[in-house]
Order: structure tokens, then C-alpha cells, then sequence
């Protein structure tokens, strides 16, 4: 099924599973899709900035999407950005052959003006073809391309295949606001705002209108729960989780070693098995795995998802500040 502007929840930006010499881990694949999916997920999003897809080549991200797909039971959004419009294409039609929901695309960083802003995305689309729905990745942190709310209405009033903006400005509550005031004033149709940075403002996001999260932190899980009980307006609820997530949530933030991080965590919960880079990439420290490991003990307070991934055999009672009885998933 293709992507429309109705998708919600956490599509989990999965990483691209390697093994100790750089090769792909496809054994790894099946595993941390199985992962995904039992942790709720509504979608995935691989071959994003947090999966590496800069390091792979065309053949092997044809192959692992081809493999997601078939192993996936939920909608996949590939990201297609390239330096070139005939490999964005040939990776965009190549995935929605091979049973994608969708792609994503992020301007390039050498973008400055309005005009070439909307420009670009015209031309993405009509190299890639209209019938393909994509997702427009707003992250000027990193792309240090500036999309205004109405440059963002433009590309999307201009573009029917586009459906889903995934949000990652930063400061960005207004603009999810902004966008959420021009839908209902009837200037911009509908589309799906999903929401990034690692999930650091989440808890607001959801509040803003958001309608979910597109990023990849290691308990994805929790994610969801965050999502349902925002979107089921137990508001105290979402944010107690969310804030016992949070200490870890802003050490992954940490530039070049964020994803390394997160691997870490996950290959602790069996998604991945092992946490390896292709180089160039980032690495922890004897001193960052003990601070991770920590930040896990403390989690495990809240949260016995954390639990089984210390070394402390006694599972978190409940008790004054435990989540225990309210972060099951509802």
C-alpha cells in the first residue's frame, strides 16, 4: 500500500545492520525488522541519514530495501537523496518495484534561495515521476537548508505525490503550529507531519499537531506509547515516560558519536548484532559505553524495558515515580 498523508505513529528510522568488516549483516536485517515491528511500529524509514545510506552503493541499497520489504509487514519509506537526479530516480523506481510505500527526499545543502528550494523539489519529482509519494525531510541543522512554512505549503500545494512532511527544524514547535493553521484555514490540503531530531521534543510535538515521530531511538517502543497515550490525551502519562527517556534520549544527540549510541542500545536489545560503522564513522569509548550502561541502570528505575539490559539482577519495583503500571502499551 502506498503512502498517504493519513500515516501516523512512529515510522522508526531503522540502521543499516553491519558486520565487524564493514559488510553488510543481512542476517541482521530480518532480525532488527522483526525488532522493529514488535515494538509497534506504524512504518519504517531506511537508507536515512542515521542508516548510512551515504556509505552503501546502488546495488546494496536496492538489495537491503528489497529485503526490508519482503520481510516487513508494515509501510517502507526509502530515502532516495542523491547527489543527482538520474540516481534518485533509479533508486525511487527501483524500491516501488520491489513493494515500497514511499520515498523521502532532502533538499541538498547548496540550496539558498526560495526559488531554488521549490525549484529542486519540482525537479525531483518530475525525475523520479508523480506517482511515486514521498516525504519532504526538513532538517536544516544538517542540511543547512531554511524552508519557511510557506515555502513548505508551496512545494506541497505544487506537489500532489507529496504527503508527508518529516520535521526536524530545531527550534520547530511554531512551524508544526504554523502548518497546522494553514491546513485548517484551508490554504495547504492535508499532510502527515512526522517529527525527528532523535525525538527530543516529541512530548510538545505531539501537542502542536505532529502526528507522530520518524526517528530512530533505541527503545522504539517507548516511542509508540508516547504517541498513543498523546494522541489518547493522557497527557501526564506521556510526558512521565517520555522524561524518563530523556537523560538518554540527549546523550544521543552528542554530534558523531549519536549513532554509535544508538547502535550500542540497540545491539544490547538483540535488534543488531553487532554495533559496527562502515568508516567513516564514530565510536564510543570504555568511558561513553560505562556512561550508556548508567544511563540504562537509571532507566530501568521507570521503565523494565531498560531492566533485562543491566547487569543489576533485581527487576524496577513500582513504587513513588515508577512507570511501571503506566507505560504498558496501551
Amino acid at each position: 500500500m502506498k503512502l498517504t498523508h493519513t500515516a501516523k505513529g512512529v515510522f522508526a528510522i531503522a540502521v543499516t545492520p553491519f558486520l565487524p568488516d564493514g559488510a553488510v549483516d543481512t542476517a541482521s536485517i530480518d532480525r532488527s525488522t522483526d525488532f522493529y515491528q514488535s515494538c509497534g511500529v506504524s512504518g519504517l524509514t531506511i537508507l536515512g541519514m542515521m542508516g548510512e545510506a551515504p556509505k552503501l552503493d546502488a546495488a546494496e541499497s536496492l538489495a537491503i530495501a528489497g529485503q526490508v520489504v519482503r520481510r516487513a509487514s508494515v509501510p517502507i519509506v526509502v530515502g532516495v537523496s542523491a547527489p543527482g537526479f538520474a540516481a534518485m530516480r533509479a533508486l525511487a523506481r527501483g524500491v516501488m518495484d520491489a513493494g515500497a510505500a514511499g520515498v523521502m527526499i532532502a533538499p541538498p545543502p547548496a540550496l539558498r534561495t526560495d526559488d531554488q528550494i521549490v525549484n529542486y523539489f519540482a525537479q525531483a519529482v518530475a525525475a523520479i515521476g508523480p506517482d511515486i509519494p514521498w516525504v519532504l525531510q526538513d532538517y536544516p541543522l544538517v542540511l543547512t537548508v531554511q524552508m519557511t512554512p510557506k515555502v513548505i505549503r508551496q512545494i506541497v500545494t505544487a506537489n500532489p505525490s507529496c504527503v508527508m512532511l518529516k520535521h526536524e527544524d530545531w527550534p520547530g514547535l511554531e512551524k508544526i503550529s504554523t502548518l497546522r493553521a494553514f491546513q485548517h484555514e484551508g490554504s495547504m490540503r492535508p499532510i502527515s507531519i512526522l517529527t525527528g531530531n532523535g525525538a527530543l521534543f516529541l512530548d510538545f510535538e505531539l501537542e502542536r499537531g505532529a502526528d507522530g515521530a520518524m526517528t530512530g531511538y533505541g527503545f522504539p517502543d517507548m516511542l509508540v506509547d508516547v504517541v498513543n497515550f498523546s494522541q489518547q490525551g493522557n497527557r501526564d502519562t506521556a510526558h512521565d515516560l517520555f522524561d524518563a527517556h530523556l537523560p538518554l534520549i540527549r546523550y544521543e544527540q552528542q554530534q558523531n558519536i549519536g549513532l554509535a549510541v544508538r547502535k550500542y542500545v540497540l545491539q544490547k536489545r538483540g535488534a543488531i548484532a553487532h554495533d559496527t560503522q562502515r568508516i567513516p564513522g564514530g565510536s564510543l569509548t570504555a568511558a561513553a559505553r560505562a556512561e550508556i550502561d548508567y544511563l540504562l541502570t537509571r532507566l530501568a528505575r521507570h521503565d523494565p524495558r531498560a531492566a533485562a539490559l543491566t547487569q543489576s539482577t533485581s527487576a524496577p519495583t513500582a513504587g513513588a515515580g515508577s512507570l511501571d503500571a503506566q507505560h504498558a502499551s496501551p
